[in-house]
């Protein structure tokens, strides 16, 4: 990466999210962290840590100066509001997932950018890592054949301290639109868009208000059909967080967590094992397995090194406001398919 100066990057929000965005700016080559924006006295807290700003509101901050790029890492219901602001002001953003909390504000956030001129990207950060950079490859060079089915696991075990915080117990707060969000992204990054899905929830553990596991059915508009299960009251090591590596903070598991099977051969992610048929397929041919190898990296950091090739070098973004519109959709139709009980039609990208 090749910036003539450092890109600075401001960060609203300075909760778990936000203090891991600023601590990857600061260790950054050729980006800088500007300050952190938040009302709360642990922004003054993180700022001072980093050696950075601090600021209370975006007013404040625009009242001292302009940095070159925002992370938007407060809470969802003010992922809009934020965003916009940013926006108006001119500022590449970058919002973290989810791009909001319905359809109207998402839209509402990419169509203002769009107008603007101004990059919105959003945080999908799985995107960057390279091991969903190398399944998609193989997928894009046929080694898989026709896609035809594809299974996810989201399995892990929340403790019960982490519900002491009231929201948390609550509809909206829980695995579908907190953790399987990732999941439906990874799999539109590696399958391509859904058409329609079927979706079941239960609360059968904890009796919260909000889902703690739910099953959804997924039919994508290339023919494929998949199937992913989320729950986070299954002591299981089938997760992203467990089996990518990416986050030292979970131990690694070594496992796969998604499964996806085409015409000529089977792919694990993310331990990347192809499986396929040696000679022409068949189910009493021998089978063999190969390994990719791709580089570790971590996706925060390789997505706040991407920001700044937005800003600097005009980059297009590796995931925009769009994709992280397209993505909610989907996650909002599991939640009315597991509502109503029906099979929901996910609107087109283009409608």
């Amino acid at each position: 990466m090749i910036i003539a100066a450092p890109v600075r990057i401001a960060v609203m929000g300075a909760g778990l999210i936000g203090k891991r965005h600023a601590e990857h700016v600061v260790a950054t080559p050729g980006a800088e962290l500007f300050c952190i924006i938040d009302p709360m006295p642990a922004g003054g807290s993180v700022a001072a840590a980093l050696g950075a700003p601090w600021f209370k509101s975006f007013a404040d901050m625009l009242a001292k100066g302009r940095p070159d790029a925002i992370i938007v890492a407060t809470p969802n219901q003010l992922h809009v509001e934020h965003g916009l602001a940013c926006i108006e002001a001119g500022l590449p953003v970058l919002v973290e997932k989810p791009l909001a909390d319905d359809l109207a504000g998402a839209t509402r956030l990419v169509d203002a950018a769009a107008a603007r001129g101004v990059p919105l990207l959003t945080g999908h950060h799985r995107r960057h890592n390279p091991l969903m950079r190398q399944a998609r490859a193989w997928i894009d060079e046929g080694r898989l054949g026709q896609l035809l089915a594809v299974h996810g696991f989201c399995w892990f075990f929340k403790p019960d301290d982490y519900f002491n915080v009231g929201w948390r117990r609550l509809k909206g707060a829980g695995p579908v639109m907190l953790n399987l969000i990732h999941d439906v992204d990874c799999l539109r990054m590696l399958c391509g868009e859904v058409e329609s899905v079927q979706a079941l929830e239960s609360n059968a553990v904890r009796g919260n208000e909000v889902e703690e596991t739910c099953a959804l059915l997924l039919k994508f508009r290339n023919g494929a059909l998949g199937t992913i299960t989320v729950s986070d009251a299954v002591a299981a090591p089938w997760s992203w967080e467990l089996t990518a590596g990416e986050n030292p903070a979970y131990p690694h598991m070594h496992e796969p967590c998604y499964m996806l099977g085409g015409t000529r051969g089977s792919l694990s992610v993310p331990d990347l094992r192809l499986i396929s048929h040696v000679g022409a397929p068949g189910w009493m041919r021998p089978m063999q397995a190969e390994f990719a190898k791709a580089e570790p990296a971590d996706p925060l950091r390789r997505q706040i090194e991407q920001l700044c090739r937005v800003v600097s070098l005009g980059e297009a973004p590796l995931v925009s406001g769009r994709d992280g519109l397209e993505t909610l959709r989907v996650i909002l139709a599991v939640k009315e398919a597991a509502a109503t009980g029906k099979s929901v039609k996910v609107a087109s990208p283009a409608a």
